[in-house]
């Protein structure tokens, strides 16, 4: 079928408000726009946002080429509770708001009539999530147009049946092999395809041509066998009425992997019985999957996952599902050793699917945060039993084809995995997923500690404490009272309990005896047992249970080296996710380490930001992002950050999430002889500490790849310096003081974070980092203003700092520094009459100002 990009000429009002509409582009965050207050429902977990109702419309008139064609709407992801309406008649009402989902139009897009669509997104059902949902038509809108008798869009799978390596004869990144692939095509008439494999050159590698079989007739057995029996009646689901299956030989094919991610396209021309016509395609890789006692073999050698969990959002851009921002986060993270990404908790976009796979970036595909039971008091449980099963399959035809998905996972800390109920619906989920696609495995991530606490009623939500709680807030409302504190339930209420009694509480409790009483049946029911925080349970259960595979599917950074070591010697500990990777919007405060000077009060309203990434909000990547990258053994280092001199022995914010607050930075500047304290972190025998040529101190490293020191501030050079075995110097990095002098700098970043002066394509984003600095473009953490952006030839989406607690709004073109900086990301006009470059201007209070021209081409 024809796609067609359907994300101009909408404009969107409030639902519940008599006002005029606002012309948009989609993606659109209806949220980020909203009022954040103290009486936010939403409160913490959405970082005190307004949650609204909203409607979108555009009117659209086909054009004749559009005439008695098949049309068929998609929308990629709808926050949520979505209804879709034409010239007003509902057509299709799709309650969870991270799944995509097509609408037949074809009946009421007449060609030439200008016809009016309509979209309604409710948000006002607060609080319905535990983190920053966002809200509206947040990913984009395709129109498909094609014959009746056609191939459906996801319609065709491809998987890898076999692979045999070549003899290496060339250079590391030419992994060759003998393989046969599958492709699978799903149509809606019967008749013949035609299939070509071409490669990333544009030749032709391999081709073959197959006809159509009733889907409703085609059973085990047979040329169907290949087709997973679950599979077929999702195909059915979805429309199909007939499938073709074709085994194709791809000689000396290139082999997808992390380190050579070489991908093919399937292109596939279909001709039917009916005479209708089609041409489709689908992008793949080359490669096997296994997983048993020798861990996760990717064609045919082990891999280690060595991951981090990420939210959809994107920072200052809101839940805004840009192509350009996701391939930059997933970037970042990769650059800082992170192999693999988890879309917790919910289904990925196609952006960050089709980036992973270019990268070579693994997925953790993961569905939903809850069962049956709430965690808060409207989110999806009223609506999953009757449509688990329908979204699992839309997520698994998404996503089947994506050499990067490597895993299913059903949820995350469902406390039902504690309860005979859960662990049916545990290991029918499963089978459900090997019914759809058994290529992969099936986990899901489980908090043992407090699986068992929530046996026992801790945490627990209740429909008639959720109520009560909710009428006392409207009466206080009503008042006009301050709102109370509300009651936490579920991963909120653990959180809270972490983040008190820190992360050695949940580690600790994971070792007790009624924790695995209370896994171990629902671990059966998974192809991988997915430990949310249990790495002290590690080597007892890989002991205990012989054949089990251990995930770890949400960690705290400072196992990065425990896991990494274990790991390497553990094959059956098969991979790590480090809760987060970048920081977040909503669960605000959560892992955040903060100082009065930016946070004045240390926990409700202002809050904005988890705080727990190893990246902050604009993309900078932490000390600990530098600690990682070592632990997990991409770069041998040294590299060193620094705490807060201004702070140090101050008392911060509580977190169990947080191993350091430290930067890389020595520029602090005013703090003179006060204690420092640097953190080096390097594989090495031994570390050395200098500082403007004087030897600090000298440490040998054991146990991880973190050295301490404390120092006394002084201006000037602070060096790390790594030694092997035998003490002979194997690396060395250095820190900068800035000079006295203040500027402000505007810098464009490339896609790995590094700056750059390269063109931006029109329609595409550019991230600008403004930074207080010396002379010398050197950061000066300590300075702090209030910048003001224009933009001219470019639109300004989003504008902010990765403050935790912040009280400014990322829609408008004014905000604070946080440690000397602030991002603001542009989007070049489509318009060529706005001219062929981009000018950014800032300025702040005290007269500094700064200004970028980017060109546009």
């Amino acid at each position: 079928m024809q796609a067609i990009d359907f994300n101009d000429g909408w404009s969107y009002r409030h639902l519940d408000a008599d006002e005029s509409f606002t012309a948009v582009r989609l993606p659109h965050d209806a949220m980020i726009g909203e009022p954040r207050h103290e009486d936010a429902p939403g409160g913490v977990n959405t970082g005190w946002f307004d949650g609204r109702d909203y409607e979108y419309v555009k009117t659209y008139a086909p054009g004749p080429e559009l005439a008695g064609r098949l049309l068929l709407l998609e929308f990629e992801g709808v926050y949520h509770n979505a209804e879709v309406w034409v010239d007003g008649a509902q057509l299709v009402f799709r309650p969870y708001g991270y799944t995509n989902f097509r609408v037949d139009v074809t009946d009421v897009l007449a060609a030439g009539e200008p016809h009016e669509i309509r979209v309604v997104a409710r948000n006002a059902d607060q609080p319905n999530s535990r983190w920053y949902s966002g809200a509206g038509i947040y990913r984009p809108v395709t129109l498909w147009a094609g014959d009746a008798g056609h191939i459906l869009p996801d319609g065709i799978m491809v998987r890898t049946v076999s692979a045999t390596p070549l003899p290496a004869d060339g250079p590391a990144d030419a992994v060759k092999a003998d393989a046969v692939i599958e492709a699978s095509v799903e149509t809606t008439a019967s008749g013949a395809v035609a299939i070509d494999i071409i490669d990333a050159s544009g030749a032709v590698v391999a081709n073959a041509q197959a006809v159509t079989r009733d889907i409703q007739t085609t059973g085990r057995g047979g040329e169907a066998d290949v087709v997973p029996q679950g599979a077929l009646a999702a195909a059915l689901d979805a429309g199909a009425n007939a499938v073709a299956v074709a085994c194709i030989e791809v000689p000396d094919a290139a082999l997808w992997d992390c380190d050579h991610p070489n991908l093919y396209r399937c292109v596939v021309r279909f001709a039917g019985d009916d005479g209708s016509r089609d041409e489709s395609e689908t992008t793949f890789g080359v490669r096997t999957l296994a997983w048993g006692d020798d861990g996760l073999l990717l064609n045919g050698r082990r891999v280690i996952i060595q991951g981090a969990c990420i939210h959809h959002d994107n920072g200052v851009l809101g839940a805004c599902a840009y192509a350009d921002a996701v391939e930059r986060k997933v970037r970042l993270l990769r650059a800082c050793g992170y192999n693999a990404v988890r879309s917790a908790h919910n289904p990925c976009s196609r952006a960050l699917l089709d980036v992973c796979d270019r990268l070579g970036v693994l997925v953790m595909d993961e569905y939903i945060d809850h069962w049956y039971i709430h965690k808060t008091q409207h989110d999806y449980v009223d609506y999953f039993n009757d449509w688990w099963r329908r979204d699992l399959n839309d997520m698994v035809r998404k996503d089947r084809s994506h050499p990067s998905v490597v895993l299913y996972s059903t949820g995350n800390e469902v406390s039902e995995t504690a309860q005979p109920k859960g662990i049916a619906l545990t290991q029918a989920m499963t089978d459900h997923l090997h019914g759809l696609d058994p290529t992969r495995p099936v986990t899901c991530g489980v908090n043992i500690f407090f699986n068992f606490l929530s046996s026992i009623g801790m945490g627990v939500y209740s429909d008639d404490k959720a109520a009560k709680e909710a009428a006392e807030a409207e009466k206080r409302r009503a008042a006009g009272e301050s709102q109370k504190k509300h009651k936490a339930v579920g991963s909120e209420f653990f959180n809270n309990m972490a983040g008190l009694l820190g992360a050695d509480f949940m580690k600790t409790g994971a070792t007790l005896p009624f924790c695995d009483w209370k896994t171990r049946d629902a671990f059966a029911a998974m192809d991988m047992a997915g430990y949310n925080y249990g790495i002290k349970r590690y080597r007892h259960d890989l002991r205990a249970y012989p054949h089990r595979l251990i995930l770890g599917s949400e960690t705290f950074c400072s196992d990065a080296y425990r896991f990494r070591e274990l790991a390497k010697r553990e094959p059956r500990l098969v991979g790590d996710f480090v809760w987060a990777g970048i920081d977040y919007l909503g669960e605000a405060g959560v892992g955040s380490w903060e100082y009065e000077d930016y946070a004045p009060r240390f926990s409700g309203f202002g809050w904005l930001t988890a705080g727990s990434g190893r990246l902050d909000l604009t993309g900078r990547p932490l000390g600990e992002a530098l600690y990682t990258r070592v632990a997990l053994e991409a770069d041998n280092g040294p590299y060193l950050a620094v705490c807060p001199v201004n702070h140090t022995g101050d008392r911060h914010s509580p977190s169990a999430w947080k191993m350091s607050n430290a930067i890389d930075s020595w520029s602090w500047n005013g703090c003179e002889g006060r204690k420092a304290n640097v953190e080096v972190y390097a594989r090495a025998a031994a570390v050395a500490l200098v500082l403007n040529g004087r030897e600090i101190g000298r440490k040998a490293m054991r146990h991880d790849c973190i050295a301490r020191f404390s120092c006394a501030y002084e201006p000037g050079v602070l060096e790390a310096v790594s030694y092997d075995e035998s003490g002979r110097e194997i690396g060395r990095r250095r820190l900068v003081s800035a000079d006295e002098q203040t500027v402000l700098t505007a810098e464009i970043e490339s896609a790995n974070g590094e700056l750059t002066s390269g063109a931006v394509h029109p329609g595409r984003l550019c991230f600008v980092r403004l930074r207080y600095t010396d002379a010398n473009g050197i950061t000066k953490p300590l300075e702090r203003g209030r910048i003001t952006v224009g933009v001219e030839g470019g639109r300004l989406l989003g504008l902010g700092c990765a403050a935790p607690f912040n009280l400014d709004s990322f829609v408008s073109n004014e905000t604070g520094t946080y440690y000397g900086e602030a991002l603001a990301v542009v989007e070049a006009l489509h318009d060529a009459s706005h001219g062929d470059v981009i000018v950014l201007t800032a300025a702040d209070a005290t007269g500094r100002t700064a200004t970028l021209t980017v060109p546009v081409g």
